[in-house]
């Protein structure tokens, strides 16, 4: 499941994945919060905070994941990833290579310091 992150200004999507992420999930809750973001902003901030409690990705979900970063690949102004899954760090810090905005990854113990970065 994904929720929204609540408390968190305009131009900032935040997130938290627990349990198995799904297509349904990205459908449901991450896509219509960013394009209605990207709507109005323009350009858009991700925190996305894959906590203790996520258990993985369906395939279906990376595909979603794959759809949503390279439609806007150029909306992406800042995304930070919460995370202490080990593969998840290391893709994602790939993904920053090769992305026109900045992407940074944090420890779990460091989601203070990421919404800190996406917003100031």
């Amino acid at each position: 499941m994904i929720e929204r992150i609540p408390d968190l200004p305009d131009h900032v999507v935040g997130l938290t994945a627990k349990g198995k992420i799904t297509a349904d999930d990205y459908e449901s809750v991450l896509i219509p919060a960013v394009e209605a973001v990207m709507k109005k902003q323009g350009k858009i901030c991700l925190l996305y905070h894959i906590g203790p409690e996520f258990t993985g990705f369906t395939p279906s979900a990376f595909w979603r994941d794959a759809k949503v970063g390279f439609k806007h690949v150029r909306k992406w102004e800042k995304i930070a990833v919460v995370s202490n899954v080990g593969w998840i760090r290391g893709s994602n810090k790939l993904w920053g290579i090769i992305m026109p905005g900045q992407v940074k990854v944090f420890s779990n113990d460091q989601l203070s310091e990421a919404k800190e970065w996406l917003t100031s």
